[in-house]
């Protein structure tokens, strides 16, 4: 790995950075090809494959690199993002055990996160309800775990009342944050209100969409156009 090649790593986040994501990702792929091995850099554009949909290229890089040198920090964003992988592929089960044993080691938000919305996406009432209040008790103030309990609630429960409470604290805490807004938007259609879900639902359109999210962008901008 040469000087040029941790260059265009340091050139690939400065882009991506700016919003470029098409130039990053072209400067990390180079990088890659040259031997990149700066783990900082390496999960970044991992990150990005899987935004961009590239999911079994995102995981066969977080195969290669996961015997590199890296801080706990960066072993659990590792297994975060592979477990993300694994379930866009369909493996969503493989995903909840690798994290369900890294929770066991030590628990951390980014666990509590990952974790606590595959189980809501599993549909797995028994895990998703006591796992996301643990969440919230862990950081009431984690508008990712909040909304996961929400969704919890919404989703999977069938409360939507309890769950509204819980979107209703996401909000405050980030009020950009995409599922949120169009749960909320679910209650203003419900009541009538289509101007304020018009208004909830540009808002998510603002925000960065990730395949994590339970809503596409395509699916809100529909959304829009039916109101």
């Amino acid at each position: 790995m040469g000087i040029m090649t941790v260059f265009k790593a340091r050139s690939a986040s400065v882009k991506y950075s700016k919003g470029d994501v098409e130039g990053a990702m072209q400067l990390y792929k180079e990088a890659m090809n040259e031997g990149l091995k700066d783990v900082r850099y390496i999960l970044t554009y991992s990150v990005l494959l899987i935004r961009n949909g590239d999911y079994q290229e995102a995981r066969d890089l977080l195969v290669k690199v996961q015997k590199y040198p890296m801080s706990d920090d960066q072993k659990r964003q590792l297994f975060v993002n592979y477990a993300s992988c694994v379930y866009k592929l369909g493996e969503i089960q493989k995903g909840i055990e690798l994290l369900e044993r890294m929770h066991q080691k030590q628990p951390s938000g980014i666990i509590y996160e990952t974790l606590g919305y595959l189980y809501v996406e599993a549909g797995d009432a028994e895990k998703a309800l006591p796992f996301n209040l643990e969440a919230v008790e862990y950081d009431e103030e984690d508008p990712i775990c909040l909304d996961n309990l929400a969704q919890t609630y919404y989703r999977i429960v069938g409360d939507k009342e309890k769950a509204k409470e819980y979107f209703l604290k996401a909000i405050e805490v980030k009020p950009g944050q995409i599922d949120t807004l169009y749960f909320l938007a679910q209650y203003d259609i419900e009541a009538g209100d289509k101007a304020a879900a018009k208004e909830k639902l540009e808002k998510a359109l603002e925000g960065r969409f990730s395949p994590l999210n339970y809503v596409a962008r395509e699916k809100v901008e529909e959304l829009i156009k039916s109101l």
